[in-house]
């Protein structure tokens, strides 16, 4: 793979998956099904259900299976008056963009604020997904909107705006303020995100009417709507990625579905028209994926023991409560070093790069304690530290680092927002009760019509597909459509046998037999 930044789009019948590759290497991979759209980042008109005082925090019904929670601390409102509120006692947070006769201070509540003086049941608010739903638990939510755009982020309830920290040239930070204080809303506060940097005025300018335009339609509905429920939906993945991802050292973003490039294109012509040619159909015959070079890196991101290349390895294990990475020697004895510690030091040095990359790479978020191998020296552990927190410093997701312990122990947290990557592909394995994992039904139910579109030139007949009782219900269930979509497009009918003797994982893609044939294909 040649190094240079890419995006690598794959539409695929059930899932769609994103990976950024920067200087050659696949740091982030993204996925999103049909069916299982990421909540972060939706707006909802809630009600609140249940004020809970002991906790300090509201569940709060946005019109789903699950309540979201809803902490004080992330609870906007006014210093001097009550968020606006109407005869039914509902909330939108604020009067609107460019409405209402002052402009008072909004702050978050302080966690020490009692819930009900707040909050009470039964009144409508509107909401924003700050964390998807984590395993049993529902989305976190909060009353602090915030709106991306490609170069700012409007927040409608709060009046601390400016720049971000990323942007480290001061000139151009005192040039963006300025701009910022030019375009400036009635209400509420803007961000100019990393993106701003060296952007136009006119830019800046286009995308807060942008921000403001949506903002107003999403509060639009919330007085129009009396019910919980949708008021704005995130962009879909690859749009989302666009926004966020792409930019001036991305050479390519290449997607092999034509009408998802299409969307692309109309949606960077508008956001990014320099990086329109930027965007490239792939039409290959081999998945895109494959061609690209991901698909083995996605196993190898899955597996428990990561190599290292000075012969030690780290393991991974994701509990429930924390994320334990360990740092083995493995080869390494340190025996014929002039400087044992200095050896230790460099071995430490090399694991703590790929860590950053992994949590990144398999979005670990939550406690993560790292154990490393035992140094000495206080300045060696310093230097570790500092390696650390340096690489973590590219991680768009916040993070914190503790000081190495003198048994060298590393606590650290990031920020987590959506399920892990080994939580989206796997669910508990059905042979070791729960007390392992292997890839769920319907990752390998999309495993299977992706073998099927790589060997059908190969099969002339009809197609049989052999897979776990399980996987067929994915097939013929919720994947029946996605099946079907692929029938068509290779103009053959898949016949799917439900196999019970076999694993999970294991199925078989062969040329259906036909009644009276001597042999069957393969």
């Amino acid at each position: 793979m040649p190094n240079e930044n890419l995006i690598i789009v794959n539409v695929d019948y059930g899932e769609t998956r994103v990976a950024l590759i920067e200087d050659g290497i696949i740091v982030e991979l993204l996925v999103e099904r049909r069916d299982e759209r990421s909540l972060l980042g939706n707006i909802y008109r809630g009600r609140v259900n249940r004020v809970l005082p002991g906790m300090q925090a509201a569940f709060i019904d946005i019109g789903l299976e699950k309540h979201a929670f809803l902490h004080v601390s992330d609870v906007v409102a006014d210093d001097h008056d009550a968020p606006p509120s109407d005869k039914n006692g509902e909330k939108a947070g604020g009067k609107g963009k460019g409405k209402g006769k002052g402009k008072s201070r909004r702050t978050t509540v302080s966690r020490r604020t009692p819930i009900r003086e707040v909050l009470r049941e039964g009144e409508s608010i509107a909401v924003q997904v700050s964390k998807d739903p984590i395993g049993s638990k529902g989305s976190r939510v909060t009353t602090a909107v915030s709106l991306p755009g490609r170069h700012l982020v409007y927040m409608p309830f709060s009046d601390r705006g400016g720049v971000s920290k990323r942007i480290e040239n001061e000139k151009e930070r005192q040039r963006l303020n300025k701009v910022l204080k030019r375009i400036a809303p009635k209400q509420g506060a803007l961000i100019a995100r990393t993106a701003a940097e060296d952007a136009s005025a006119d830019a800046l300018d286009a995308d807060a009417a942008y921000l403001g335009d949506v903002w107003s339609e999403a509060l639009d509905k919330f007085r129009k709507r009396r019910k919980p429920g949708l008021l704005r939906e995130e962009l879909e993945l690859p749009l989302r990625v666009a926004r966020d991802s792409l930019n001036e050292s991305t050479s390519q973003m290449v997607v092999d579905d034509r009408a998802t490039a299409d969307a692309l294109r109309s949606f960077v012509d508008r956001l990014l028209p320099q990086k329109l040619e930027a965007i490239e159909l792939y039409e290959g015959e081999e998945p895109i994926f494959d061609a690209f070079g991901i698909e083995g890196e996605i196993r190898r991101a899955l597996d428990r023991v990561v190599e290292l290349p000075s012969g030690g390895s780290l393991v991974i294990d994701q509990g429930e409560a924390l994320t334990a990475i360990d740092v083995n020697t493995g080869k390494f004895t340190g025996k014929g070093s002039k400087d044992q510690e200095e050896t230790i030091v460099r071995t430490n040095l090399e694991a703590v790069d790929e860590i950053a990359y992994q949590v990144r790479f398999r979005n670990i978020g939550g406690l993560i304690v790292l154990d490393l191998i035992d140094m000495d020296r206080p300045a060696s552990r310093r230097k570790v530290t500092d390696r650390l927190k340096q690489v973590l410093a590219d991680d768009r997701a916040r993070t914190s680092v503790q000081r190495i312990s003198q048994f060298g122990l590393v606590e650290m947290t990031r920020e987590r927002k959506r399920e892990s990557l080994g939580r989206t592909l796997h669910e508990p394995c059905l042979y070791c009760d729960g007390t392992g994992s292997t890839l769920s039904r319907v990752t390998v139910a999309n495993e299977v019509l992706r073998e099927v579109r790589r060997r059908h030139d190969e099969i002339r007949s009809q197609i049989e597909v052999r897979v776990h009782p399980r996987v067929a219900e994915v097939l013929k269930g919720d994947g029946a459509k996605p099946l079907k979509e692929l029938q068509k497009r290779i103009g053959k009918k898949v016949h799917v046998v439900s196999d019970g003797g076999g694993h999970l994982e294991h199925f078989q893609v062969r040329a259906r037999k036909r009644a009276g044939a001597g042999r069957e294909g393969s």
